[in-house]
């Protein structure tokens, strides 16, 4: 008789749970929305889905997780080793933060843009001190040389220099720091209509103590 799959949960939020799971000698991450509340099945679903979708789009691209099942209820990806930044912090490492352009670059040039990079628990560092990124719920994918996608991609680029400035701000280039002082009508909007109402439904309502770092706790 086959041995049930062993599980971990790694974090659990309003929109499903997270757990590490080792099956058959092999070991993967898997995203279950049986553990969201009924009320927030379909949106837990509608994210779920984005990030099957984004995960499609990169087909295996190093340092991102690889799509390994979605079949409406379990999305399934490859395991990444290493720890969130915020847990691992590169400070002073100049050589992470000019990888981690590196990795958005490809990530832009494959239709992807993460649209969620303020968070550090988003950013990697693996066991090699090397980049990687999780977490595409929000990501978008499209043509990457459209006016859009190009948009989005600078305000990824945007969070990842904010995290440079934090950890090895001493290594900004003056191009970095124009980059950093401009900001985008998107950001503007977010930050007067999104941004509230964002945080309303994630405090108030979810009860989340989101410091767009760590993210929600269990």
């Amino acid at each position: 008789m086959s041995q049930p799959p062993a599980a971990q949960a790694l974090k659990a939020d309003t929109f499903g749970r997270i757990l590490l799971v080792r099956e058959a000698g092999r070991v993967f991450v898997r995203r279950d929305l049986t553990a969201s509340p009924w009320w927030l099945r379909l949106p837990a679903w509608y994210l779920a889905r984005r990030e099957a979708r984004a995960l499609r789009q990169l087909d295996g691209m190093p340092a991102t997780p690889r799509l390994l099942g979605w079949d409406g209820t379990y999305l399934d990806r490859s395991f990444l080793d290493g720890e969130a930044m915020y847990l691992r912090p590169p400070r002073g490492d100049v050589a992470y933060f000019h990888a981690a352009r590196r990795l958005l670059q490809q990530l832009h040039r494959h239709g992807v843009a993460h649209n969620d990079l303020a968070k550090e628990a988003n950013w990697i560092v693996r066991e090699d001190g090397t980049p990687a990124l999780i977490d595409f719920q929000l990501a978008v994918c499209g043509n990457p040389r459209s006016r859009w996608m190009r948009l989005l991609a600078r305000e990824d680029l945007r969070h990842l220099l904010k995290h440079k400035r934090m950890y090895c701000g001493h290594a900004l280039t003056p191009v970095e720091r124009r980059v950093l002082k401009r900001h985008s009508w998107v950001r503007d909007v977010w930050f007067k209509t999104g941004k509230p109402v964002y945080r309303f439904v994630t405090r108030r309502v979810l009860h989340w103590e989101d410091n767009e770092g760590q993210g929600p706790k269990p």
